[in-house]
């Protein structure tokens, strides 16, 4: 008569000792527990397959319960029953698992590197930005940041190993840079914080660590001599016709030579005399309604022939389906040997705001509020497009006619002194 087979209870199990010889526990159909000399307990199975006696390795007990042992065991006694040798069928299975986890982990771990979160970051608030500003801050990233802890687990990530990237950038030296990316990593660690990632901003540990940024003034000219001669030096602009007609746009309508290089067909009325910037191409994401005097829409007709077919106002030479590019007009600058520190392409918004309330007598509100400034109104109002819009109208057609007087050599005495 064969021997009679106990099954094993999670009491013995828990009892049993490790011994100085390794020795089994068996619960029938083949199922074992090994016990090591180191006390280990280990589940093995023990079957014939083509007249061959196999042993397969079930998991190692606590981790694989006894129940869970037993179920395993019916799994490769099924595959017995079909002529498959569990071994090798089962083995397969664990590879393939082994492999998913692999693959899984490696992809938790990629999506908790600092590179993985910036985009993610950067695609949540991409729409919220001008495309040219969105494009700027990952192109930085890229350069300046991602190669040196762009693979590392932002939890991991400390205030010196984002000093060490700063540094890197302050002394190429582009300070400014330095603390653009300073603020930059700050939105990206915040975002890792309303997503779980991290708990904290390691870059508020380097606030006032590097030396701060002298921004001085961007070059601007407010000599009504100087400013004329200025005017009469892009009349006598030899290269593109298109060019010229942006940089002469430019100190009429002083707008950000961004929102005037941007300029579709679609946002203009020459009837009205308006051109409407929608928000999405604003800085403070504001829509902005500018009042074209008359010289400005005579400059805008003679494009029309040129132009007329692009979406764009002021296509790039290289695409019509792309603008001028900013270092385009301040090129244009420098062919008329107007050197940086005589002007910038940004410049001519701070030669309007001096000259239309010094020379020109106009309220500081409209001239804000034409600058596309998101100031409050004196009752708490917030800015919109129209605001002081009838005063802007008559202040922007008698500032290009004083622009006009400038180039002409006609005398502008200023009110402030002649009060």
């Amino acid at each position: 008569m064969p021997k009679r087979v106990v099954s094993l209870t999670d009491l013995q199990i828990e009892k049993a000792k490790k011994q100085e010889k390794p020795y089994k526990l068996t619960d029938g159909g083949g199922l074992y527990l090994l016990i090591t000399p180191t006390g280990g307990k280990l589940w093995n199975l023990k079957y014939l397959f083509a007249g061959k006696e196999r042993k397969l390795s079930l998991g190692q007990y606590p981790a694989v319960s006894l129940a869970e042992a037993r179920r395993r065991k019916e799994d490769a006694q099924n595959l017995l029953a079909d002529d498959q040798d569990p071994a090798a069928i089962m083995s397969k299975q664990a590879k393939k698992q082994q492999q998913t986890a692999v693959v899984e982990a490696k992809q938790i771990e990629l999506e908790s590197t600092f590179e993985h979160i910036a985009r993610a970051w950067h695609n949540k608030f991409f729409s919220t930005w001008t495309a040219h500003h969105a494009t700027r801050i990952m192109t930085w990233l890229e350069r300046d940041v991602f190669p040196h802890i762009g693979g590392m687990d932002i939890a991991t990530i400390e205030a010196p190993d984002i000093l060490a990237v700063l540094e890197r950038i302050a002394n190429r030296p582009a300070l400014d840079q330095a603390h653009r990316t300073r603020s930059h990593c700050g939105m990206i660690f915040r975002y890792a914080i309303g997503t779980g990632k991290v708990k904290r901003d390691p870059t508020r540990d380097l606030f006032k660590i590097l030396p701060p940024v002298n921004h001085g003034h961007r070059a601007a000219p407010t000599d009504p001599k100087e400013v004329a001669a200025l005017l009469r030096a892009i009349d006598d602009y030899s290269g593109s016709y298109v060019v010229q007609c942006a940089l002469k746009l430019l100190p009429m309508l002083f707008c950000r030579p961004g929102e005037l290089r941007g300029m579709e067909w679609a946002e203009l009325d020459l009837d009205a005399a308006e051109w409407s910037i929608p928000a999405a191409r604003m800085k403070m994401k504001q829509a902005h309604l500018v009042p074209l005097p008359a010289q400005a829409i005579e400059i805008i007709k003679t494009l029309q022939p040129l132009t007329g077919g692009s979406k764009l106002v002021f296509p790039s030479s290289l695409s019509d389906t792309r603008c001028i590019s900013e270092n385009t007009l301040n090129t244009g600058l420098r062919r008329m040997g107007i050197e940086k520190h005589e002007l910038s392409s940004h410049g001519w918004r701070a030669v309007a705001r001096t000259l239309l309330h010094e020379v020109l007598g106009f309220t500081p509100d409209a001239i804000e509020a034409q600058l596309a400034h998101a100031v409050p109104d004196r009752l708490g109002r917030a800015y919109n497009r129209t605001t002081h819009i009838q005063e802007r109208r008559k202040m922007m057609q008698q500032w290009a006619d004083y622009l006009d007087g400038l180039k002409a050599g006609a005398k502008v005495i200023p009110l402030h002194k002649a009060a």
